[in-house]
């Protein structure tokens, strides 16, 4: 990496990506939407990922580049075949990647014995085999650099189980493994990973939620309705992107539940067994 890469908040941290190219998924919306639009005003180069072309190129307006510097790439995360074509896309477009920021995913809403196994196999499509065919797709360019660095969104849940969340925090949790093992087996060759669990942060994460049976949870929880905004989670998790953090907590309280687990797991046990499940 250039030395720009390396450069250190507070004093030099407007400068640490500008010229980067940053691959977002997830950057329709909620953590991606915030995300793309504090590494524009750093003035990096972004692609932007999502299903819906129509709100990425909403985003891509928002972040006030050139076009030349944004390049609107829609993909689905579940269709892993095409992959390997996008990252080209990135390759021909700006010639390399300096970062990717994995954002997409969706949560649940049901008790484990009312759900279906395909809800089930979806939040691992999404959330997990998606995140991990599209880093193993860009890996061989950044090996081939000798530089880049993955950062992954995990949750508190990827530290945690919860009610009625089951699925969800499976599949976060999951990520933690092979992002450990990626970070160890990839460092010599200049890799970074970043693991961000946040907390509750005001996204429109938890209307999309599935239910027991796949359907649309379709209401916004209290908790996320209170949350943290989205920009300032994502001046938090630039900070420590840019100080090589290798897992980040970001949120309010809930955030100590990761403490608790280590220190008090007895303790977390009890109060999550007391907690309301939605």
């Amino acid at each position: 990496m250039n030395s720009a890469h390396h450069c250190l908040p507070p004093t030099c941290l407007a400068h640490s990506f500008s010229s980067s190219v940053i691959w977002i998924t997830g950057a329709s919306s909620g953590i991606g939407e915030a995300i793309a639009l504090a590494l524009a005003s750093q003035g990096a180069r972004l692609v932007l990922s999502a299903r819906r072309a129509d709100e990425l190129q909403r985003v891509a307006d928002l972040t006030g580049l050139p076009a030349s510097d944004v390049l609107v790439l829609p993909l689905d995360m579940t269709d892993t075949t095409g992959l390997a074509a996008h990252v080209e896309t990135v390759r021909q477009r700006f010639g390399r990647i300096d970062y990717i920021f994995q954002n997409a995913g969706i949560t649940q809403r049901s008790q484990v014995a009312d759900t279906d196994l395909s809800v089930y196999r979806q939040l691992m499509d999404v959330n997990f085999f998606g995140v991990v065919a599209l880093t193993k797709a860009v890996l061989p360019l950044m090996l081939a650099q000798g530089s880049g660095h993955i950062v992954v969104t995990s949750s508190v849940a990827g530290k945690i189980g919860t009610k009625q969340r089951s699925g969800y925090c499976a599949s976060k949790h999951a990520l933690h493994g092979f992002f450990d093992a990626l970070r160890a087996e990839t460092h010599e060759a200049g890799l970074r990973v970043t693991i961000v669990c946040p907390g509750y942060i005001r996204t429109p994460i938890s209307l999309h939620a599935l239910g027991a049976g796949g359907q649309v949870h379709g209401k916004m929880d209290e908790n996320q309705a209170r949350g943290m905004a989205p920009d300032a989670f994502a001046r938090q998790l630039l900070r420590a992107v840019s100080k090589q953090k290798e897992e980040v907590y970001i949120g309010g309280p809930e955030t100590y539940g990761i403490y608790l687990k280590r220190f008090l797991p007895g303790l977390l046990s009890r109060i999550l067994r007391n907690r309301a499940g939605a």
